[in-house]
């Protein structure tokens, strides 16, 4: 049995990060009335993963400028999973969120 010590988190991030072309590239049909948003899978706690990226440590160059805080009303109901399950649910709560008209960063 997979060990389940990974976890999904979502960030919020400031509006600004709205100038980024490639940003809104990747995000064609966002809600503008909705906060743009960070999905990531870690092994780690999300708050100590957060403070990581704001440090610049493995950091994603979205949460480290624009980085907020993290929603964990989003994600808290699906941690902790395996690796697998959190690979999977990471490709698919960025999908959901988009689906939802949120623009979203997920690598």
């Amino acid at each position: 049995m997979a060990k389940k010590h990974h976890n999904v988190y979502v960030v919020e991030l400031d509006d600004a990060v709205l100038r980024d072309k490639k940003f809104v590239e990747a995000n064609p049909d966002y809600d503008p009335f909705l906060t743009p948003m960070y999905v990531g899978m870690t092994g780690l706690d999300p708050k100590e993963r957060f403070r990581n990226h704001k440090r610049g440590y493995k950091s994603n160059k979205y949460v480290q400028k624009y980085g907020l805080h993290l929603l964990p009303r989003i994600y808290d109901c699906y941690n902790p999973m395996s690796y697998k399950e959190a690979a999977a649910k990471e490709v698919s709560l960025a999908e959901d969120l988009r689906a939802d008209g949120y623009a979203v960063w997920q690598h």
